[in-house]
């Protein structure tokens, strides 16, 4: 009974209300700590760096208290400068403490070098337009000459010049495709330079 009254006694009553002011203002003076302590109320948004180089990203960060650390460089696009931000993480708009990094990935200076596959001669057009495209290549011209297989490859050429398997071109570039017309002629490039020497000896002779 004792210990029944005095739990509804005035005296424990004031106890516990003090208690629990006690208890309410040292969580609230804990959690004012921890938000001084963590920067929590100051927020930085994160500027749009898309297209800016690397002497303006330093300049902008700078200002707003930011960091940034080079990723890597993406496949080039030609939409954005040379050596300009492509992609960014965090991404603009989002908000980020002081002295948060901001990783960037850069544009190259160009499009990469590609090899021209093996065994692309004497195989179909049907074969060989696929298999460039998907290496990034664009097809140009398409002529023809003498030889018994139809619409096989028989010259790779690019800018007017011979491309051998292995050599290495840009991205992007053309390559204009030389077929058979399939005649079932064939005429190689010695034979053709007898024919000519044939015809001047046989000019000469009539004089």
């Amino acid at each position: 009974m004792g210990l029944f009254r005095f739990i509804f006694s005035k005296t424990f009553l004031i106890q516990l209300v003090l208690a629990v002011i006690v208890l309410v203002v040292l969580s609230f003076l804990t959690m004012q700590w921890l938000d001084y302590s963590t920067n929590q109320d100051q927020r930085i948004e994160v500027p749009d760096l898309a297209k800016m180089n690397l002497d303006n990203v330093e300049e902008r960060l700078e200002e707003m208290d930011l960091d940034f650390e080079i990723l890597d460089s993406a496949n080039f696009n030609p939409d954005f400068p040379r050596y300009s931000v492509i992609d960014q993480v965090p991404a603009p708009g989002k908000f980020v403490k002081e002295d948060r990094k901001i990783y960037l990935t850069l544009n190259p200076s160009g499009y990469r070098k590609i090899e021209v596959p093996m065994n692309l001669i004497r195989k179909t057009r049907r074969q060989v337009e696929p298999t460039l495209r998907s290496l990034g290549f664009e097809i140009g011209e398409v002529s023809y000459k003498p030889d018994i297989a139809e619409d096989a490859v028989l010259e790779l050429r690019h800018k007017g010049k011979l491309v051998e398997p292995g050599d290495e071109l840009m991205k992007t570039s053309v390559i204009d495709l030389v077929l058979g017309d399939g005649s079932g002629r064939y005429r190689s490039t010695e034979e053709d330079t007898l024919d000519v020497e044939s015809e001047t000896e046989s000019e000469v002779d009539e004089f």
